[in-house]
Protein backbone atom coordinates (compact mmCIF):
# COMPACT_ATOMS: atom_id res chain seq x y z
CA UNK A 1 0.00 0.00 0.00
CA UNK A 2 1.73 2.93 -0.89
CA UNK A 3 1.93 6.37 0.82
CA UNK A 4 -0.88 8.74 0.07
CA UNK A 5 0.78 12.01 -1.42
CA UNK A 6 -1.25 15.66 0.00
CA UNK A 7 -0.86 17.14 -3.11
CA UNK A 8 -3.57 13.87 -4.49
CA UNK A 9 -6.09 12.83 -4.61
CA UNK A 10 -6.71 9.06 -2.08
CA UNK A 11 -7.45 6.11 -4.07
CA UNK A 12 -8.96 2.83 -2.90
CA UNK A 13 -9.13 -0.15 -4.78
CA UNK A 14 -11.98 -3.25 -4.10
CA UNK A 15 -10.87 -5.79 -5.36
CA UNK A 16 -12.33 -9.58 -5.40
CA UNK A 17 -15.67 -11.80 -6.61
CA UNK A 18 -17.60 -8.69 -4.50
CA UNK A 19 -21.04 -7.71 -5.90
CA UNK A 20 -20.89 -4.14 -5.93
CA UNK A 21 -24.78 -3.63 -5.39
CA UNK A 22 -24.60 -5.85 -2.11
CA UNK A 23 -25.50 -3.49 0.75
CA UNK A 24 -22.68 -3.99 2.94
CA UNK A 25 -20.12 -3.18 -0.25
CA UNK A 26 -22.65 0.01 -0.92
CA UNK A 27 -22.19 1.63 1.83
CA UNK A 28 -17.94 1.11 2.14
CA UNK A 29 -17.71 2.11 -1.49
CA UNK A 30 -20.48 5.25 -1.15
CA UNK A 31 -18.52 6.59 2.09
CA UNK A 32 -15.23 6.36 0.67
CA UNK A 33 -16.66 8.37 -2.29
CA UNK A 34 -17.75 10.72 -0.02
CA UNK A 35 -15.11 11.16 1.98
CA UNK A 36 -13.11 12.23 -1.19
CA UNK A 37 -11.30 9.06 -2.37
CA UNK A 38 -10.96 8.15 -5.75
CA UNK A 39 -12.31 4.57 -6.18
CA UNK A 40 -11.16 1.71 -8.00
CA UNK A 41 -12.96 -2.10 -9.09
CA UNK A 42 -10.84 -4.94 -9.39
CA UNK A 43 -13.53 -7.33 -9.72
CA UNK A 44 -14.55 -10.77 -11.51
CA UNK A 45 -18.51 -11.54 -11.51
CA UNK A 46 -18.43 -15.49 -9.87
CA UNK A 47 -21.66 -16.02 -11.43
CA UNK A 48 -20.25 -15.72 -15.24
CA UNK A 49 -16.58 -17.25 -14.20
CA UNK A 50 -16.12 -20.20 -12.23
CA UNK A 51 -13.85 -22.40 -11.30
CA UNK A 52 -9.86 -21.21 -11.45
CA UNK A 53 -10.99 -19.05 -14.73
CA UNK A 54 -11.91 -16.33 -12.16
CA UNK A 55 -8.24 -15.80 -10.53
CA UNK A 56 -6.64 -15.38 -13.63
CA UNK A 57 -9.29 -13.05 -15.12
CA UNK A 58 -8.85 -11.35 -12.04
CA UNK A 59 -5.04 -10.95 -12.75
CA UNK A 60 -6.23 -8.99 -16.09
CA UNK A 61 -8.17 -6.61 -13.84
CA UNK A 62 -5.07 -5.41 -11.85
CA UNK A 63 -2.99 -5.45 -14.63
CA UNK A 64 -5.75 -2.49 -16.06
CA UNK A 65 -5.77 -0.63 -12.57
CA UNK A 66 -1.95 -0.83 -11.58
CA UNK A 67 -1.00 2.20 -13.48
CA UNK A 68 -3.21 4.02 -11.03
CA UNK A 69 -2.06 5.43 -7.48
CA UNK A 70 -3.28 3.20 -5.03
CA UNK A 71 -3.27 4.37 -1.50
CA UNK A 72 -5.86 1.37 0.22
CA UNK A 73 -6.66 -2.00 -1.12
CA UNK A 74 -9.93 -4.12 0.49
CA UNK A 75 -10.87 -7.43 -0.18
CA UNK A 76 -14.69 -7.06 -0.41
CA UNK A 77 -17.11 -9.32 0.75
CA UNK A 78 -16.95 -12.22 0.07
CA UNK A 79 -13.41 -12.64 -0.49
CA UNK A 80 -12.34 -15.35 1.82
CA UNK A 81 -11.10 -16.78 -1.32
CA UNK A 82 -8.99 -14.33 -2.89
CA UNK A 83 -7.24 -12.46 -0.09
CA UNK A 84 -4.03 -14.46 -1.00
CA UNK A 85 -4.30 -13.03 -4.76
CA UNK A 86 -4.71 -9.38 -3.27
CA UNK A 87 -1.52 -10.14 -1.08
CA UNK A 88 0.40 -11.38 -4.20
CA UNK A 89 -0.60 -8.68 -6.64
CA UNK A 90 -0.62 -5.53 -4.37
CA UNK A 91 1.67 -6.00 -1.16
CA UNK A 92 1.68 -6.98 2.33
CA UNK A 93 -0.48 -4.53 3.28
CA UNK A 94 -4.03 -5.80 2.30
CA UNK A 95 -7.32 -4.87 3.57
CA UNK A 96 -9.86 -7.61 4.73
CA UNK A 97 -13.50 -7.32 4.58
CA UNK A 98 -14.10 -10.48 6.20
CA UNK A 99 -17.82 -9.42 7.24
CA UNK A 100 -18.83 -13.14 8.29
CA UNK A 101 -17.37 -16.13 9.11
CA UNK A 102 -17.61 -19.07 6.93
CA UNK A 103 -17.66 -21.91 9.34
CA UNK A 104 -19.87 -19.50 12.22
CA UNK A 105 -22.42 -18.99 9.04
CA UNK A 106 -22.50 -22.51 7.42
CA UNK A 107 -22.15 -25.32 10.23
CA UNK A 108 -22.94 -23.43 13.46
CA UNK A 109 -25.91 -21.33 12.15
CA UNK A 110 -26.97 -22.88 8.87
CA UNK A 111 -25.72 -26.19 9.71
CA UNK A 112 -25.44 -26.83 6.13
CA UNK A 113 -22.05 -28.75 6.74
CA UNK A 114 -21.40 -31.32 10.15
CA UNK A 115 -18.69 -30.24 12.56
CA UNK A 116 -15.79 -32.06 10.99
CA UNK A 117 -16.78 -33.09 7.55
CA UNK A 118 -14.01 -31.78 4.51
CA UNK A 119 -16.42 -28.64 4.14
CA UNK A 120 -16.17 -27.70 7.62
CA UNK A 121 -12.33 -28.24 7.94
CA UNK A 122 -12.51 -26.10 4.20
CA UNK A 123 -14.03 -23.22 6.00
CA UNK A 124 -12.17 -23.05 9.12
CA UNK A 125 -9.10 -23.10 6.70
CA UNK A 126 -10.31 -19.98 4.59
CA UNK A 127 -11.68 -18.13 7.64
CA UNK A 128 -8.00 -18.70 9.42
CA UNK A 129 -5.66 -17.93 6.72
CA UNK A 130 -7.83 -15.21 4.91
CA UNK A 131 -7.38 -13.51 8.60
CA UNK A 132 -3.69 -14.67 9.13
CA UNK A 133 -2.35 -12.66 5.92
CA UNK A 134 -4.45 -9.53 5.63
CA UNK A 135 -2.81 -6.58 7.56
CA UNK A 136 -6.16 -5.10 8.95
CA UNK A 137 -9.42 -6.96 8.94
CA UNK A 138 -12.97 -5.35 9.00
CA UNK A 139 -16.06 -7.37 11.02
CA UNK A 140 -19.54 -5.59 11.65
CA UNK A 141 -19.31 -5.83 15.86
CA UNK A 142 -17.14 -6.24 18.34
CA UNK A 143 -18.91 -9.41 19.48
CA UNK A 144 -18.68 -11.01 16.42
CA UNK A 145 -14.75 -9.94 16.43
CA UNK A 146 -14.23 -11.20 19.90
CA UNK A 147 -15.65 -14.70 18.42
CA UNK A 148 -13.31 -14.58 15.58
CA UNK A 149 -10.38 -13.53 17.06
CA UNK A 150 -10.78 -16.69 19.67
CA UNK A 151 -11.99 -18.96 17.53
CA UNK A 152 -9.10 -18.63 14.87
CA UNK A 153 -6.40 -17.00 17.57
CA UNK A 154 -5.64 -13.88 15.26
CA UNK A 155 -4.50 -10.60 16.89
CA UNK A 156 -7.56 -8.49 17.78
CA UNK A 157 -5.29 -5.88 17.09
CA UNK A 158 -5.90 -6.95 13.04
CA UNK A 159 -9.20 -6.17 13.50
CA UNK A 160 -11.23 -2.89 12.98
CA UNK A 161 -15.50 -2.92 13.62
CA UNK A 162 -17.88 -1.47 10.68
CA UNK A 163 -20.87 -1.51 11.15
CA UNK A 164 -23.22 -2.54 8.29
CA UNK A 165 -24.94 0.82 8.07
CA UNK A 166 -26.77 1.37 5.45
CA UNK A 167 -27.70 3.22 1.69
CA UNK A 168 -29.56 6.75 2.68
CA UNK A 169 -30.11 7.58 -0.79
CA UNK A 170 -32.25 4.65 -0.76
CA UNK A 171 -33.83 3.80 2.61
CA UNK A 172 -34.62 7.44 4.38
CA UNK A 173 -37.72 8.90 6.04
CA UNK A 174 -40.99 8.62 3.77
CA UNK A 175 -44.69 9.28 4.93
CA UNK A 176 -46.70 6.38 5.36
CA UNK A 177 -48.64 4.83 2.76
CA UNK A 178 -52.26 4.08 3.54
CA UNK A 179 -53.46 0.70 5.05
CA UNK A 180 -56.70 1.17 5.14
CA UNK A 181 -56.56 0.49 9.30
CA UNK A 182 -54.26 -1.75 9.04
CA UNK A 183 -51.60 -1.94 11.40
CA UNK A 184 -48.41 -3.01 9.17
CA UNK A 185 -45.89 -4.98 10.67
CA UNK A 186 -42.73 -5.84 8.52
CA UNK A 187 -40.49 -8.10 8.04
CA UNK A 188 -37.56 -8.91 5.32
CA UNK A 189 -34.39 -11.29 4.87
CA UNK A 190 -33.47 -14.56 4.19
CA UNK A 191 -34.92 -17.38 5.57
CA UNK A 192 -32.35 -18.83 7.75
CA UNK A 193 -31.91 -19.41 11.49
CA UNK A 194 -30.60 -16.52 12.94
CA UNK A 195 -33.47 -14.55 11.16
CA UNK A 196 -35.92 -16.71 13.40
CA UNK A 197 -38.87 -16.61 11.13
CA UNK A 198 -40.53 -19.43 12.59
CA UNK A 199 -41.08 -17.16 16.08
CA UNK A 200 -42.53 -14.64 14.11
CA UNK A 201 -45.04 -17.06 12.49
CA UNK A 202 -45.84 -17.57 16.10
CA UNK A 203 -46.29 -14.56 17.35
CA UNK A 204 -48.78 -13.73 14.30
CA UNK A 205 -50.72 -16.77 15.58
CA UNK A 206 -50.91 -15.24 18.86
CA UNK A 207 -51.94 -12.12 17.89
CA UNK A 208 -54.58 -13.51 14.81
CA UNK A 209 -57.72 -12.58 16.85
CA UNK A 210 -57.06 -8.74 16.11
CA UNK A 211 -58.32 -7.58 13.08
CA UNK A 212 -55.94 -4.73 12.54
CA UNK A 213 -52.56 -6.40 12.86
CA UNK A 214 -50.82 -8.18 9.37
CA UNK A 215 -47.64 -9.56 9.29
CA UNK A 216 -45.77 -8.68 6.22
CA UNK A 217 -43.00 -11.10 5.29
CA UNK A 218 -40.39 -10.67 2.76
CA UNK A 219 -37.98 -13.14 1.09
CA UNK A 220 -37.07 -16.73 0.06
CA UNK A 221 -34.06 -19.02 1.09
CA UNK A 222 -32.85 -22.35 2.94
CA UNK A 223 -35.29 -22.72 5.34
CA UNK A 224 -38.39 -21.18 2.83
CA UNK A 225 -40.54 -24.96 2.91
CA UNK A 226 -40.45 -25.18 6.25
CA UNK A 227 -41.78 -21.32 6.57
CA UNK A 228 -44.66 -22.06 4.09
CA UNK A 229 -45.59 -25.59 6.16
CA UNK A 230 -45.30 -24.06 9.38
CA UNK A 231 -47.92 -20.96 8.16
CA UNK A 232 -49.91 -23.96 6.79
CA UNK A 233 -49.81 -25.54 10.37
CA UNK A 234 -51.25 -22.53 12.00
CA UNK A 235 -54.01 -22.38 10.04
CA UNK A 236 -52.79 -20.76 7.16
CA UNK A 237 -51.62 -17.32 8.72
CA UNK A 238 -54.58 -15.16 8.15
CA UNK A 239 -53.05 -12.28 9.51
CA UNK A 240 -49.84 -13.09 7.63
CA UNK A 241 -48.51 -11.92 3.63
CA UNK A 242 -45.76 -13.61 2.46
CA UNK A 243 -44.27 -12.02 -0.31
CA UNK A 244 -40.70 -13.30 -2.63
CA UNK A 245 -37.51 -11.74 -2.61
CA UNK A 246 -37.51 -7.85 -3.74
CA UNK A 247 -34.87 -5.67 -4.96
CA UNK A 248 -32.97 -2.86 -2.76
CA UNK A 249 -35.75 -0.28 -3.84
CA UNK A 250 -38.54 -2.53 -3.76
CA UNK A 251 -37.89 -2.83 -0.25
CA UNK A 252 -37.60 0.66 0.37
CA UNK A 253 -40.80 1.09 -0.96
CA UNK A 254 -42.49 -1.85 0.95
CA UNK A 255 -40.89 -0.45 4.20
CA UNK A 256 -43.29 2.70 4.16
CA UNK A 257 -46.32 1.00 4.19
CA UNK A 258 -45.24 0.00 7.81
CA UNK A 259 -46.09 0.56 11.29
CA UNK A 260 -43.03 -1.39 12.83
CA UNK A 261 -40.03 -3.33 11.28
CA UNK A 262 -38.99 -6.74 12.57
CA UNK A 263 -35.30 -7.37 13.50
CA UNK A 264 -33.87 -10.97 13.95
CA UNK A 265 -34.65 -13.30 16.57
CA UNK A 266 -32.95 -16.80 16.48
CA UNK A 267 -31.62 -18.83 19.22
CA UNK A 268 -28.36 -19.29 17.46
CA UNK A 269 -24.57 -18.47 18.23
CA UNK A 270 -25.03 -16.27 15.25
CA UNK A 271 -27.66 -14.26 15.70
CA UNK A 272 -26.04 -13.06 18.89
CA UNK A 273 -23.04 -11.54 17.36
CA UNK A 274 -24.37 -9.85 14.35
CA UNK A 275 -26.66 -6.75 13.72
CA UNK A 276 -28.07 -7.38 10.06
CA UNK A 277 -28.89 -5.06 7.46
CA UNK A 278 -33.03 -4.87 8.24
CA UNK A 279 -31.93 -3.29 11.66
CA UNK A 280 -30.11 -0.41 9.63
CA UNK A 281 -32.53 0.08 7.35
CA UNK A 282 -35.14 0.25 9.70
CA UNK A 283 -33.39 3.02 11.56
CA UNK A 284 -32.65 5.05 8.55
CA UNK A 285 -36.21 4.78 7.42
CA UNK A 286 -37.45 6.39 10.59
CA UNK A 287 -39.52 3.31 11.64
CA UNK A 288 -39.76 1.49 15.20
CA UNK A 289 -37.70 -1.49 15.81
CA UNK A 290 -38.21 -4.72 17.56
CA UNK A 291 -35.22 -7.11 17.06
CA UNK A 292 -33.85 -9.48 19.97
CA UNK A 293 -31.28 -8.72 23.33
CA UNK A 294 -27.61 -10.05 22.40
CA UNK A 295 -24.17 -9.07 22.90
CA UNK A 296 -24.40 -7.58 19.62
CA UNK A 297 -27.32 -5.67 19.37
CA UNK A 298 -26.45 -3.62 23.12
CA UNK A 299 -23.50 -1.64 20.76
CA UNK A 300 -25.88 -0.01 19.13
CA UNK A 301 -29.39 -0.06 21.37
CA UNK A 302 -30.84 1.43 23.86
CA UNK A 303 -34.04 -0.06 24.91
CA UNK A 304 -36.82 1.30 24.37
CA UNK A 305 -35.62 4.74 23.45
CA UNK A 306 -34.32 3.99 19.93
CA UNK A 307 -35.42 0.43 19.36
CA UNK A 308 -37.30 -2.45 21.43
CA UNK A 309 -36.15 -5.63 22.53
CA UNK A 310 -37.18 -8.72 23.30
CA UNK A 311 -35.85 -12.12 24.10
CA UNK A 312 -34.34 -14.44 21.69
CA UNK A 313 -36.49 -16.88 19.97
CA UNK A 314 -39.81 -16.28 22.53
CA UNK A 315 -42.97 -15.66 20.19
CA UNK A 316 -44.77 -14.17 23.45
CA UNK A 317 -42.39 -11.48 24.06
CA UNK A 318 -42.32 -10.34 20.37
CA UNK A 319 -46.39 -10.32 20.59
CA UNK A 320 -46.31 -8.68 24.17
CA UNK A 321 -43.85 -5.87 22.36
CA UNK A 322 -45.65 -5.47 18.86
CA UNK A 323 -49.26 -4.65 21.47
CA UNK A 324 -47.52 -2.59 23.04
CA UNK A 325 -46.27 -0.42 20.25
CA UNK A 326 -49.94 -0.72 18.56
CA UNK A 327 -51.32 0.66 21.64
CA UNK A 328 -48.61 3.25 22.30
CA UNK A 329 -48.24 5.76 19.22
CA UNK A 330 -46.05 7.91 21.68
CA UNK A 331 -43.86 5.37 22.47
CA UNK A 332 -43.60 4.38 18.66
CA UNK A 333 -43.19 7.47 17.43
CA UNK A 334 -40.13 8.24 19.97
CA UNK A 335 -38.56 5.19 19.29
CA UNK A 336 -38.56 5.48 15.52
CA UNK A 337 -37.20 9.19 16.00
CA UNK A 338 -34.16 7.75 18.62
CA UNK A 339 -33.56 5.38 15.97
CA UNK A 340 -33.25 7.73 12.61
CA UNK A 341 -31.71 10.48 15.24
CA UNK A 342 -29.23 6.92 16.17
CA UNK A 343 -28.68 6.42 12.41
CA UNK A 344 -27.88 10.17 10.95
CA UNK A 345 -25.21 10.66 13.82
CA UNK A 346 -23.38 7.51 13.52
CA UNK A 347 -24.02 5.14 10.89
CA UNK A 348 -24.58 6.37 7.11
CA UNK A 349 -22.01 5.29 4.39
CA UNK A 350 -20.31 9.04 5.10
CA UNK A 351 -19.90 8.78 8.75
CA UNK A 352 -18.98 5.02 8.78
CA UNK A 353 -16.02 5.62 6.53
CA UNK A 354 -14.91 8.88 8.00
CA UNK A 355 -14.27 7.00 11.72
CA UNK A 356 -12.82 3.86 9.65
CA UNK A 357 -9.93 5.85 7.73
CA UNK A 358 -9.22 7.12 11.19
CA UNK A 359 -8.30 4.47 12.37
CA UNK A 360 -6.16 2.94 9.14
Amino acid sequence: MKQQDNNNVPSVCFFGIYDPSYSRNRVLVRGFEENGYKVFHCRVDPKKHKGILKFFLLVREYLSVRKNKIDVVIVAFPGHTVVWLARILFDSHIIFDAFVSLYNSNVEDRKRYRAFSLHSLRDQFLDWYSMKIASIIFFDTNAQIGYVAKKFNISVQKFRRVFVGTDDTVFYPREQKDNHGHFIVHFHGTFIPLHGIEYIIDAAKLLEDDPDIIFEIIGDGQERKGIEEKISAVGGGKNIRLFPRMSYEELATSIVRADICLGIFGATSKAAIVIPNKVFEALASQRALITMKSEAINELALDGQNMLLCNPGDPRDIANKILLLKQDMVLRNKIALHGYQLFTKKLTPSILVKHLISTL
